[in-house]
């Protein structure tokens, strides 16, 4: 073949690439569009105001009464208040409608005025993630940089301490080769425990040490003792935490993100349950603190969630759903059976 048919049959393959590679930016950008569009059959959305403290303000699309209680929830319908907090009234219609704060979070929690937002950030390279102290108006207070995929987050009841905890590597409990770190930050003093396994860890009223410890799923009792999981040696401890003692006591195994009841009497958590898939292994089950007795709950599905208590007898979690994810409720008590709550939702905090 002469240099001249090599240099046509070149720019031939090279005009061929080129095309194959706008129409796939034109593709991925349609795509993108769309997003931006309000998904057909999700619940309506409005721009409006959210208040951590005294019920939702005044504003558009809000109400101005503190007396009805509120899901400040992250939004998972594609539209363009994706992954945006929204508020929703509790107890009403699944698909009804909710007011948009602009906020965007992939996880979000909120006590008396202090919210708690892990928020990715898009770069050049990469995607970085910070940890955002919130005030009741959600405006920013303070960020922190996080070393990894944000995953389970709580403030303390008196919105003083916020913890969180983040993928390091991997990006599921189901798999037994992630890593995670869980941080804890004392908003008024802005002290912030970067890293959880660096507390004494007592197992069996004796010091333990292993290198392959994890820590995740902080739930805070008051403003200096919470709980959270601990693993290690491939098996899973509910724990017992100190802040001012630095100390993390086990207290028996098999729980995995523990959540505090609002009287702090129970711990709603998931369970790995013998016999069931790998890849979907948990029950929610319910600790009385008091008599350490389990409760399983009444619901049969898989469950991978930091469950939300609605009050003290109703615990909230996500399952998978058309939009992403949607939030049932189920009694706290084993009985009765899951009850959608809200759709397109991922849980965050409840107010009022």
């Amino acid at each position: 073949m002469s240099v001249r048919a090599r240099l046509a049959v070149l720019v031939a393959v090279l005009v061929v690439l080129a095309g194959v590679g706008t129409a796939a930016v034109v593709h991925a950008s349609d795509r993108a569009a769309r997003r931006d569009d309000q998904q057909a059959g999700g619940p309506p959305i409005h721009p409006g105001r959210i208040r951590l403290a005294g019920g939702t303000g005044p504003g558009p699309g809000t109400t101005s009464g503190a007396s009805a209680r509120r899901l400040v929830v992250r939004s998972m319908a594609w539209g363009p208040h994706r992954d945006e907090l929204v508020g929703a009234p509790v107890g009403e219609d699944p698909g009804s409608a909710r007011v948009s704060s602009g906020v965007r979070c992939l996880r979000f929690h909120a006590a008396t005025g202090t919210g708690l937002c892990l928020r990715r950030e898009p770069g050049v390279v990469g995607d970085s993630y910070q940890a955002v102290v919130l005030d009741a108006d959600l405006h920013e207070r303070r960020r922190i940089a996080v070393g990894g995929i944000p995953t389970r987050t709580r403030v303390s009841p008196s919105g003083r301490m916020a913890g969180w905890t983040v993928f390091v590597s991997g990006d599921s409990y189901a798999d037994g080769t992630f890593s995670t770190r869980s941080s804890i930050l004392d908003t008024r003093t802005g002290h912030l425990d970067a890293n959880l396994e660096t507390y004494r860890i007592v197992r069996d009223g004796r010091a333990f040490h292993a290198p392959d410890v994890n820590i995740w799923g902080v739930t805070f009792a008051d403003d200096d003792h919470f709980y959270a999981t601990l693993a290690t040696g491939g098996q899973t401890y509910l724990v017992r935490g100190e802040v001012a003692a630095r100390t993390l006591t086990t207290l028996r195994t098999n729980v995995e993100c523990p959540s505090l009841s609002p009287d702090g009497t129970r711990l709603a958590f998931k369970k790995r349950v013998p016999g069931l898939p790998k890849d979907a292994p948990w029950r929610l089950h319910v600790l009385d603190l008091r008599t350490m007795r389990e409760t399983p709950l009444a619901e049969g599905r898989d469950v991978d969630d930091q469950a939300l208590w609605l009050d003290d007898r109703t615990v909230a979690y996500a399952l998978p759903g058309d939009y992403g994810t949607d939030l049932w409720t189920v009694p706290a008590d084993g009985k009765g059976a899951p009850r959608l709550l809200a759709t397109a939702a991922l849980a965050g905090a409840v107010l009022g």
